[in-house]
């Protein structure tokens, strides 16, 4: 038997450890076989560490006291420090906008004392998980697994969109239909939208898999990427996790691709080169005769849209796993928030309670402002002007932490002013509320909470987002705050409350999607609630409580809003009625851009085919970005080859006036 030839090898090995790859390359015993043995507890699968990584050390920075008087940089790290539990890493105290040699000048004082660790290498994860199979498969999962594995088997071309809502147990299904991908000697690719989701699905992965996982994102090191890459290449790892960029990966005989959280922005790169990894995953499949699955709870409207046209085949999955409920939601009114206490208040007395209520009982929260910073905008009283960018025209975001003005969209930094920088006046206002601000306010409203705020400010790499979240996991953290990274897929048992604050930030923005991206960010961070035994509980805060995409949100309806937005994208023949492109003219010198631009516009007026419509030019949302002026065009069309042939010709031209 088979099994006897395993047990002979690891017999005849030295200790009780043998790689799974070095034991299947010396039996040429398939997987199934191995798996059967570790059903039968015969053999044990453990996730360990190459050697390699063990060997790999990083100095880190530990804050030994704070004695003394500090300067303005010396005070920067020595809080970043603070702020992380009094140890760092090296790297992301350099990384600081301080001179390095500040960091020396603390050692050199005996307040920081350096070190070298053990790295942690995010490909090898030796911490052990709750398995993925813990509980029992519902009707809906196993429904959609045999769909997933059936279309497999027939090696051919096949679109899928899984519709389950949050914490309907898709990941679950996603790891038994790339079991029976490995089984079958194949190969299987999953993207995930943040790197901060990484470690738990590779966490996962390895689990079930073992040594057959690779994991690419663009934290890792180049010496990193390329191990991975060439593990991919030798087929030593035909399971491979990560970002968008992870969509390219060299795998032989690809046989699924899983795109989760179809839906999320990230997906696209907007620089260059650009590229839609979803899109890119599609044409992929396509070209492998590979399945490719589009997972979400909240599906773009085109996906959907597809999947009712029959363009791929569209699987539900209805209810959440052991039959938990969704979470209630409730609305509150911020206008009579106003109204009856007389003032602004960021937290809603109703959101107080339900908090007060949820430390009391040693309950878990967290609370979401998609919005970073201290105070997005600082206002001079007197003249009425903010303070902007020199770059960019936008305003410049107020970090107190940092001491400094910073703009999220180029880096620029300004000190804090003390006075109008315009007109000289001391009546200098910082305006409005970002996630420091609030986490701020937390802290005093509830001094007694473990409190941490998770956003890009707060995370210098995916160790720090890891290390947060497996704090909270492990309920070593009472709330959590932050911007929509933590609305993204993390499965927290312990929280049952959320609240957000700011629901409608994103309404307002000239976007026509802005309707569709606050419904999925309200829905995803809803989500994060009641995936224990205790039922969940969100509080949203809105200026807008009658906008359908908050109403929709609140009731978990996406049929609901998917009906009533389709029926504004038909008005309005925006996406998936038609095609839409957007022509950006920029360049340091704003006359240049005005003459390219009308140049532009002439061309469009004389030539454009007739099915395509033209609107512009006008100065982008954002007119100067990163020193560039901005003019752009959209165009418009029902047919996006008539678009993509106006858009070549349109090249065509540009290239001979130069």
């Amino acid at each position: 038997m088979l099994e006897f030839q395993v047990l002979d090898y690891m017999t005849g090995a030295d200790g009780d450890l043998v790689r799974e790859q070095t034991l299947r390359s010396a039996t040429k015993v398939p997987r199934r076989i191995l798996d059967g043995m570790i059903r039968k507890k015969w053999l044990s699968r453990e996730d360990i560490s190459a050697p390699q990584d063990a060997k790999r050390t990083i100095k880190v920075a530990l804050l030994k006291s704070v004695e003394g008087k500090l300067n303005d940089n010396q005070r920067t790290l020595v809080e970043a420090l603070a702020a992380s539990g009094s140890k760092l890493p090296v790297d992301a105290l350099q990384a600081l906008d301080v001179p390095r040699t500040t960091l020396g000048t603390l050692v050199r004082r005996g307040l920081v004392e350096i070190i070298e660790e053990a790295a942690e290498f995010t490909v090898s994860r030796a911490k052990a998980r709750p398995s993925p199979f813990d509980f029992d498969f519902t009707d809906a999962q196993n429904h959609a697994l045999q769909r997933m594995r059936e279309a497999v088997e027939t090696r051919k071309f096949s679109g899928m969109l899984l519709h389950g809502v949050t914490g309907s147990g898709k990941t679950a299904v996603y790891l038994a239909v790339m079991r029976a991908v490995l089984d079958a000697g194949r190969s299987a690719i999953l993207l995930v939208p943040e790197i901060g989701l990484t470690p738990a699905v590779a966490a996962d992965l390895h689990q079930i898999f073992g040594d057959e996982v690779a994991i690419l994102h663009s934290a890792l090191s180049d010496r990193e990427r390329a191990e991975q890459w060439h593990r991919i290449k030798r087929r030593d790892a035909r399971i491979v996790v990560g970002t968008r960029s992870a969509v390219f990966a060299p795998v032989d005989d690809l046989a699924l691709l899983i795109v989760d959280e179809e839906h999320d922005s990230s997906y696209k790169q907007e620089e260059t080169p650009r590229y839609h990894a979803r899109d890119i995953a599609v044409m992929r499949a396509k070209m492998s005769n590979a399945v490719v699955v589009l997972g979400s709870a909240t599906p773009s409207l085109e996906s959907y849209f597809n999947a009712k046209k029959n363009k791929y085949a569209l699987i539900e999955i209805p209810d959440r796993v052991e039959k938990r409920p969704l979470p209630e939601v409730e609305i509150v009114d911020m206008r009579m928030e106003f109204q009856e206490t007389g003032h602004e208040q960021v937290i809603s007395r109703k959101l107080s309670e339900e908090i007060a209520a949820r430390l009391q009982r040693r309950e878990q929260v967290m609370v979401l402002l998609n919005r970073r910073g201290y105070s997005p905008v600082v206002l001079c009283r007197t003249c009425g002007k903010k303070l902007e960018c020199s770059n960019c025209a936008i305003a410049l975001t107020h970090h107190k932490r940092e001491h400094k003005m910073v703009c999220h969209y180029c880096g620029y930094t300004a000190p804090v002013p003390k006075a109008c920088v315009h007109c000289g006046s001391e009546y200098v206002y910082f305006l409005g509320t970002g996630s420091e601000k609030l986490e701020e306010l937390l802290h005093g409203m509830f001094p007694q909470a473990r409190i941490a705020r998770l956003d890009r400010d707060t995370v210098r790499g995916h160790q720090d987002f890891e290390r947060t979240l497996s704090a909270l996991n492990e309920g070593e953290l009472d709330l959590l705050v932050g911007t929509q990274m933590i609305a993204k897929g993390h499965d927290i048992h312990g929280v049952t409350l959320v609240g957000v604050v700011g629901a409608d930030v994103a309404l307002g923005l000239p976007d026509f999607r802005a309707a569709e991206r606050t419904f999925q960010l309200l829905t995803q961070v809803a989500g994060r609630a009641g995936r224990g035994q205790t039922p969940g509980k969100v509080i949203l805060q809105t200026y807008f409580q009658d906008h359908y995409a908050v109403q929709y949100a609140a009731q978990h309806d996406f049929i609901g809003f998917y009906e009533k937005e389709l029926q504004f994208r038909s008005w309005m023949h925006y996406p998936p009625y038609s095609a839409l492109a957007n022509v950006l003219v920029r360049g340091d010198q704003l006359d240049e851009v005005l003459e390219w631009s009308g140049l532009l516009g002439k061309w469009f007026n004389q030539t454009r085919h007739e099915t395509v419509r033209v609107l512009g030019p006008a100065a982008a949302p954002i007119m100067r970005l990163k020193r560039d002026y901005r003019y752009h065009f959209i165009l418009r069309s029902p047919s996006r080859e008539k678009l993509n042939t106006t858009l070549r010709a349109m090249l065509a031209y540009a290239a001979q006036q130069k």
